[in-house]
C-alpha cells in the first residue's frame, strides 16, 4: 500500500508519521511519499520520518520528492495538508480583518475566505494530476478551509473525503472524563467544518446510552474552560459546541483579545523554526513534545483510521468526516458539505441518519452554507463582486461597509495568489 502526503514538508508531518508507525496493523504501509516544493524543509522532515519508522520497527519505505507527479504515481491515497502562502499569508489573514472590528482567523470570516481563494485553485490542480496518474486514488483533504476545499473537490468529481481533528479531540477528552476507552465513545456530531455541535455522547456506538447530560453535570466547568465559553451557556444550549463557535458566540470579546496579543501565525512561525532545528538533529528519532503545541492533536489517528477504512483496512466502522449532505440534513442543499458521523469503506462514506436539528444550530449552519457556496464561486471564477457577496453573506461580517472595505483589503493582500486580480 502506498500513501502520498502533499505538503509533506510541514512540521505537522512527524505527528502523522508517528501515527503510521504506531498503527501499522491498522494501515500496513509499504511506501510513504512526502511531497513538498520546499526541499530544504522536506529533507529535514523526511530524515526524522525515517528515524521514527526505524525506531518503531516499521519496515515501510519513506520517499521524499519535490516532483508531485512522481510522488502521486501509483498512490492508493493522497493526503493534502498544504498552506498556500505559508505562515506569512496566515499572518495577514489573522490581522487585517481586525482593522474593521472583525475576527481575524485563518479558517472563518474574511481571513478564511482569503485562504479559500488562495487554496482552491491549487488543490484542484493537484487533484487533476492525481486523477491523471491514478484515477482510483482517494484524496483525503486536511487542508483548510476543509469544508470549502472538499466541496470543490467533490464538485469536480474527485474521490475525496474531508478530515478534521476537532471531533477526535473531543472524543479523547470525553473518554478521559468518563473513564472509558476512546473507542467506546460515539459522538452525535453535526454541523459544517469548524461549525459543529456534539448533541449526544453515546457509549458503545450509535445506539448506545447518551451520557451527554451526565458529562455536562459532572465535567461542565472543565469542558467550558477548554472551549473558553461560560459554563451557563453550555447548560442553556444542552450541547457541546466546537471551540470555533466562540468566534460566533463571543465575537466582540475575541476581537478585543486578538487586538492585544501576537497573532497565532507569529507564534506558530516561531515554533516551526524551533521544530525544524530539532528535526535537523540526527539523534532525534521521535516526535518532540513541542509538536503537541503546534496544533493538530490526534490528527494522525484520525488520518490512519480514515485511510484504513477507505482502503479496506481495519479502521473504525464509524468516523466523523466531511462529505456531501445528500439529504442527511434536509434544510441544506444536497451538494453542501457537512461534517457528521459516517460509515467508511472502500466504496466511500455514507452519513449516518441525524435527528432533527435545533433551529438555533440549523439556522447558523444554513447561513454559513450559503456563504461557503458564494466563497467557492469566488474561488473558482474570481472577481471583486463575488468576493464582496461572500463577505456580505458571512455572519461574522454581514454589513455592506465592512464587506466593501474587507474586499479591497483581501485583494490587496493576496494579489500574487489571485490570477484574476
Amino acid at each position: 500500500m502506498k500513501l502520498t502526503v502533499v505538503g509533506g514538508g510541514s512540521t505537522y508531518t512527524p505527528e502523522l508519521v508517528d501515527g503510521f508507525a504506531r498503527l501499522r496493523d491498522t494501515l500496513p504501509l509499504e511506501e510513504l511519499v512526502l511531497v513538498d516544493p520546499a526541499e530544504d524543509r522536506l529533507e529535514l522532515v523526511g530524515g526524522l520520518a525515517r528515524r521514527i519508522f526505524a525506531r518503531q520497527g516499521h519496515g515501510g519505505r519513506i520517499v521524499t520528492t519535490a516532483d508531485l507527479d512522481r510522488g502521486v504515481e501509483g498512490a492508493d491515497a493522497v493526503l493534502l495538508q498544504l498552506r498556500v502562502g505559508g505562515q506569512a499569508a496566515r499572518e495577514q489573514d489573522e490581522t487585517w480583518p481586525l482593522e474593521c472590528g472583525c475576527v481575524g482567523q485563518e479558517t472563518t470570516g474574511a481571513g478564511g475566505l482569503a485562504k479559500a481563494l488562495r487554496t482552491v485553485p491549487v488543490v484542484l490542480d493537484i487533484a487533476e494530476r492525481v486523477r491523471r496518474a491514478n484515477p482510483g486514488a482517494w484524496i483525503i483533504d486536511f487542508t483548510n478551509p476543509v469544508g470549502i476545499v472538499t466541496r470543490a473537490l467533490l464538485r469536480a468529481g474527485h474521490r475525496a473525503v474531508g478530515l478534521c481533528n476537532v471531533a477526535i479531540g473531543l472524543q479523547r477528552k470525553f473518554a478521559g472524563h468518563l473513564g472509558v476507552a476512546p473507542a467506546d465513545v460515539h459522538l452525535d456530531h453535526v454541523g459544517l467544518n469548524h461549525l459543529t455541535w456534539e448533541t449526544g455522547v453515546r457509549l458503545g456506538g450509535p445506539s448506545g446510552e447518551d451520557v451527554l447530560a451526565k458529562l455536562l453535570t459532572g465535567h461542565g466547568d472543565t469542558i467550558a474552560a477548554d472551549l473558553r465559553l461560560p459554563r451557563p451557556l453550555l447548560d442553556r444550549l444542552g450541547v457541546v459546541p466546537s471551540y470555533y463557535l466562540r468566534y460566533y458566540y463571543a465575537h466582540d470579546e475575541v476581537v478585543r483579545e486578538l487586538r492585544t496579543k501576537p497573532s497565532r501565525a507569529a507564534e506558530v512561525a516561531a515554533m516551526e523554526r524551533r521544530l525544524l532545528d530539532m528535526y535537523a538533529d540526527p539523534a532525534l528519532d521521535e516526535k518532540p513534545a513541542l509538536l503537541a503545541k503546534r496544533g493538530g492533536a490526534y490528527y494522525s489517528e484520525a488520518a490512519v483510521d480514515l485511510a484504513a477504512g477507505l482502503l479496506g483496512g481495519s479502521g473504525s466502522p464509524y468516523q466523523v468526516v466531511n462529505t456531501h449532505n445528500a439529504g442527511t440534513l434536509p434544510f441544506l442543499p444536497d451538494d453542501a458539505v457537512i461534517e457528521v458521523q459516517a460509515t467508511v469503506g472502500p466504496t466511500g462514506v455514507t452519513p449516518l441518519p441525524v435527528p432533527a436539528v435545533d433551529p438555533l444550530f440549523a439556522g447558523l449552519m444554513a447561513n454559513v452554507t450559503a456563504y461557503e457556496d458564494l466563497a467557492l464561486d469566488a474561488a473558482l471564477r474570481g472577481g471583486r463582486d463575488r468576493v464582496f457577496r461572500a463577505l456580505l453573506a458571512h455572519p461574522l461580517i454581514g454589513q455592506y461597509a465592512y464587506a466593501d472595505t474587507l474586499t479591497d483589503q483581501l485583494i490587496a493582500h493576496n494579489r500574487e495568489h489571485l490570477t484574476w486580480a
